[in-house]
């Protein structure tokens, strides 16, 4: 037995010199059929990570360990895929970590909620919700294939119902810390998210349309939420040739919006305070207009003190 290989059970990497990436579980009693000859089991029993082992054709495979990223491309998904790029910068904006109360709404296939769990750690805990069956059946079986979720509770729950705050087998009294919103009309959920968040909670939004995106602003203009932001993130890959150092002739661009923002009370007083240019004035006189026009009032017929 190899001192860093893998144990029994354990999901490994095998890649071959064409590039082949197979991700498959260590079965002492299965060996791996490739196209390059068959892989023995006792073989990768005896390997180390990071080295070598060879099919039966003498084929060198490089055997790895999989990462987060490996097991989050590597669900099986029923669901609009979500990309490891937007999941980082989600992670870091909620604070996802130990200590903390993370809410998800949808789980999906799940791919987002294996890697909130690898980042709560062993005392943060992952509130799921998903109204699909089908959905919350397969969120929980990739879960269990990831070999994450035990700090993850999956709940077959449509989140118009509420996030059942005080449901004794759901959220018990207590709040989330933060919200990740993945549905199609999040602007519909923002009163039931005011209810399952702790004050000043930030809230996290992924939509594929610039249709939702300004639909949602404007939702939450008219609520208690402050610092909005929409971002879109671009990874750009480079040849790695130092000779000849470029980017490379393909790249992982616009995949969704991504929308953050945070519970907060505004005050009149606050507003008042806030320094404007020009161009900041004409943003908020639109903005109060919008404000007008939700009310049911004739922008045209409103003073704006700004």
């Amino acid at each position: 037995m190899a001192q860093y290989g893998p144990s029994f059970g354990d999901l490994v990497i095998l890649v071959s010199p064409r590039g082949t990436r197979h991700l498959c579980r260590r079965d002492p009693r299965q060996d791996l059929h490739t196209q390059d000859g068959v892989m023995r089991a006792a073989d990768l029993a005896d390997a180390d990570f990071g080295t070598e082992v060879r099919t039966a054709l003498g084929v060198p495979f490089r055997l790895e360990k999989p990462q987060l990223y490996d097991l989050v491309m590597g669900i099986k998904r029923q669901t609009q895929i979500m990309y490891p790029k937007d999941m980082g910068l989600i992670c870091f904006k909620l604070g996802v970590g130990n200590g903390r109360t993370i809410l998800e709404a949808g789980s999906g296939s799940g791919g987002f909620t294996v890697a909130l769990s690898w980042f709560s750690g062993p005392t943060g805990h992952v509130h799921t919700f998903e109204a699909r069956e089908e959905f919350h059946k397969l969120a929980k079986r990739n879960l269990d294939w990831a070999g994450v979720g035990s700090n993850v509770s999956l709940h077959l729950r449509d989140i118009a119902d509420g996030f059942g705050v005080d449901d004794p087998d759901i959220l018990n009294g207590k709040r989330g810390d933060a919200l990740f919103l993945d549905v199609r009309t999040p602007w519909e959920y923002l009163d039931a998210a005011r209810e399952a968040l702790v004050p000043g909670a930030p809230i996290a939004f992924l939509l594929p349309t610039v249709e939702q995106v300004s639909e949602l602003i404007k939702a939450l203009e008219l609520g208690a939420f402050e610092e909005t932001e929409v971002c879109e993130i671009l990874v750009r890959p480079w040849k790695v040739v130092p000779g000849r150092l470029r980017p490379a002739d393909r790249m992982s661009a616009h995949t969704a919006f991504l929308v953050f923002t945070r519970l907060q009370e505004r005050s009149a007083d606050w507003d008042a305070r806030i320094p404007l240019g020009t161009r900041e004035r004409k943003q908020e006189a639109a903005r109060q207009a919008r404000l007008a026009e939700a009310r049911g009032e004739d922008p045209l017929n409103v003073e704006y003190d700004i």
